[in-house]
């Protein structure tokens, strides 16, 4: 499979599996949308005829500007059977990204849903919205001049471009928090070899069903949650609205997933909102020979929330709060961690639930090599850099920072510090750049303070930063619980801050706390954009 390309694995996956579902659409407490395998085949070769019908070379870039859904899917391998390189955009990119994006990659078409018309540049290239298909039609805009264009029937004499696994098959420009969005230019050997991977750490079968709430834009949906899914012929399905409580819980109870990928804020708010008040509340939970059955009885029940189901609920993208990751583990809730990067399409390190020690992300990925190197600028923890087959091919018309990216040696740079057990599991401390030098040359990571902030009931975000004469000072957005409080503000900031500080080594202790009445911007994966603030 790793030595082929999309086209390959939609081809392969389809022959295999030609009966069973694929893709479908949740929408108003029903599946709608469904497709099969075959019919996914057949539509993502009839989106490469007509990409090709409208002029789209071997090579030319197509950008995919759409929500989450099937059409998305069968665009996406259209546009590998084309030949083309997908550059899939994330929906809450602003006008402005999009049409940067749109001119840094030079692209050719943009497959994009309707919402999305104003973000783009009306050009005099095709804009084909993968949302009006019906009765084998679909519209396309030229000028804008809208038609409806048939889509050819597939005879299977159809004629396609080979394209390598080591070619470039997808562009993803990232929102990381650092500011800067760069094109990562990633070949199908490195996102088929990362979702292989993934492989390692759950056992996924025709039978699983996985349900989708992550923009399929962003390399850990689309590796893991689709491409992972679609090797071993699952069936992925996706909600209409975005997985707001009341949204997702419904869908979950109605489609009983056994799979999904997530990021940790969705699993803390559930946990912070529904089940921790409660549990404190229990008569079971107060005391300690019978707290660990309240908690089981709280983790059945967040179980049975879930659908009742799940497997594999992978948690990734950013750190996971101690407190929450500690009640998944004793309820023996079935959460896997990992770490990546889009530079690595995005498969770093993985586990398998239950089978790694607290506060780790696993062990190498398969294929991966890991090394630590210490340096001046990391202040002697060594910084995560890797090889393998899922290693980027470089960023997009950028020499100078894909240079930066890698070691002389060519070992790919990660941007983040860690550590190393002697089982090679590895802990992630922080990003580098984030990092602060204490007053006395102490290495001060600012998640681990953020991380035990957000354990708290009153806040809902934070930031750390080094203030103007090098004191640590924590900007946070209040929880609904806070507001509530808010005649008594100044104490409570205080009485948390202290609480903070006796969890925090002496050099890590926070001089104040301020508040910050707006929601802090962040990434798709939730990470606060911390160059916007610091």
């Amino acid at each position: 499979m790793e030595k082929g390309s999309l086209a390959h694995l939609c081809r392969n996956s389809a022959e295999k599996f030609a009966s069973r579902p694929a893709l479908a659409m949740i929408r108003d407490g029903e599946i709608c949308r469904r497709l099969t395998y075959k019919d996914m085949d057949i539509r993502s070769r009839q989106m490469a005829l007509l990409l090709t019908q409208l002029g789209i070379e071997r090579g030319g870039r197509v950008m995919l500007l759409s929500e989450n859904s099937p059409e998305w899917v069968t665009t996406f391998f259209g546009i590998s059977f084309a030949g083309a390189v997908s550059v899939p955009v994330l929906t809450g990119f602003s006008g402005d990204q999009i049409k940067n994006i749109e001119a840094h990659a030079s692209v050719s078409a943009i497959c994009l849903s309707r919402g999305m018309t104003d973000k783009i540049d009306q050009k005099d290239i095709p804009l084909i919205y993968i949302d009006s298909i019906k009765d084998e039609k679909i519209t396309v805009s030229i000028n804008g001049v809208e038609s409806r264009l048939a889509f050819q029937n597939i005879s299977g004499d159809e004629s396609f471009p080979q394209v390598k696994a080591d070619e470039l098959a997808v562009i993803i420009y990232t929102s990381g928090t650092q500011g800067s969005s760069k094109g990562v230019m990633l070949s199908a050997k490195n996102v088929i070899s990362s979702a292989i991977a993934s492989l390692e750490y759950a056992k996924i079968t025709k039978r699983d069903r996985f349900l989708s709430v992550l923009p399929l834009a962003h390399s850990y949906e689309c590796s893991i949650g689709l491409l992972a899914a679609i090797v071993s012929g699952a069936s992925v399905s996706y909600l209409d609205k975005p997985p707001s409580p009341s949204v997702l819980l419904p869908a979950m109870k109605m489609l009983r997933p056994t799979a999904m990928m997530s990021v940790p804020i969705l699993i803390e708010k559930v946990y912070r909102n529904a089940i921790a008040p409660k549990l404190q509340k229990s008569p079971l939970f107060k005391f300690p020979l019978t707290r660990p059955l309240a908690i089981w009885v709280a983790g059945r029940k967040l179980m049975s929330a879930l659908g009742g189901r799940l497997k594999v609920f992978g948690i990734g993208g950013a750190p996971l709060s101690s407190d929450v990751e500690k009640f998944l583990r004793q309820a023996r809730f079935p959460y896997n961690i990992g770490y990546g990067l889009t530079e690595a399409a995005p498969l770093v390190s993985g586990s398998k639930p239950h089978r790694f020690p607290l506060r780790t992300s696993g062990a190498a990925a398969k294929g991966v090599t890991l090394r630590l190197v210490a340096s001046q600028e990391s202040g002697g923890e060594g910084e995560i850099q890797l090889q393998g087959p899922n290693v980027m091919m470089g960023y997009y018309n950028d020499e100078e920072k894909t240079a930066e990216a890698f070691t002389p040696d060519g070992w790919l740079r990660t941007g983040d510090l860690g550590r190393l057990d002697k089982k090679g599991r590895l802990q992630i401390r922080g990003r580098l750049k984030a990092m602060i030098l204490g007053p006395s040359g102490e290495n001060i990571f600012p998640e681990e303070i953020e991380g035990v902030l957000g354990s708290s009931r009153l806040v809902e975000d934070a930031l750390v930063y080094s203030g103007e004469k090098g004191e640590l000072v924590a900007m946070i957005t209040l929880s609904d619980a806070a507001k509530a409080a808010a005649d008594a503000i100044e104490k409570t900031l205080e009485e948390l801050r202290t609480w903070t500080n006796t969890k925090l080594a002496v050099f890590s202790r926070l001089s104040r706390i301020i508040i910050k009445n707006e929601p802090f911007e962040k990434t798709p994966t939730m990470k606060i954009k911390r160059h916007l603030y610091e």
